[in-house]
């Protein structure tokens, strides 16, 4: 079985699948403050609802980013630490590539997910291939919304951040999908339509942000 997880919005979004990428058990809840509260019971509750322990899983999913560190961090270290224990492996993603892969459109599509400090994250991806595969033409990056609306002009854009900052980027809202999904992150990974990383921190800062004397610990 595979697990998959992500933790880099406001949302908490866990995932149960078969090898073959069927989804048996799942949950999403959106509250930014409480990643660290909500991640093990929603992963206890999806292992319990398939009847299964973590000893039948296989394989761990979890998303890479980029995000917030408080809420980043609580899904790294929870999928390494598991992946660990169990002898399996865990496969990163990055969360915006989910968002695109959500995407139901036969177009490109940018992503954009929220940032703070009136920033979003961004990428952009190429239209779906037969598989669903999407590629990513240019991103990951941070920018303040207004500094590349230009960049995503005429592009239905996807995330939390096209909701939060749809008149700065020139983009009308219809019903948009706001937050990774592990369903999706889940059924990727496991038929291979998900470009997998390693499970490590996906950072970034704008470049006029003076970097600190060096990066964050995960672990």
């Amino acid at each position: 079985m595979l697990l998959a997880f992500d933790t880099s919005s406001a949302a908490v979004t866990v995932a149960l699948a078969t090898p073959g990428g069927e989804i048996v058990a799942s949950s999403t809840t959106v509250d930014a403050l409480r990643h660290g509260e909500l991640l093990a019971p929603a992963i206890a509750d999806a292992l319990r609802t398939a009847g299964v322990t973590p000893r039948d899983l296989t394989r761990i999913a979890v998303g890479v980013g980029p995000g917030p560190f408080t809420g980043l961090r609580v899904g790294l270290v929870t999928a390494r630490t598991m992946g660990e224990v169990l002898g399996i492996e865990v496969a990163g993603v990055c969360s915006l590539d989910v968002l695109a892969r959500q995407s139901s459109l036969t177009l490109p599509v940018a992503v954009a997910t929220d940032a703070r400090r009136k920033e979003i994250y961004w990428a952009l991806y190429d239209g779906p291939a037969a598989d669903g595969s999407r590629r990513r033409l240019e991103g990951p990056a941070v920018d303040k919304p207004a500094e590349v609306a230009h960049v995503l002009s005429g592009l239905p854009v996807i995330g939390r951040g096209a909701v939060l900052y749809a008149d700065a980027l020139g983009v009308t809202v219809d019903d948009v999908t706001e937050y990774p999904s592990a369903d999706v992150l889940a059924t990727g990974v496991a038929t291979g339509t998900l470009e997998v990383v390693a499970p490590e921190p996906l950072y970034l800062r704008r470049p006029d942000v003076t970097m600190s004397s060096g990066p964050k610990s995960v672990l």
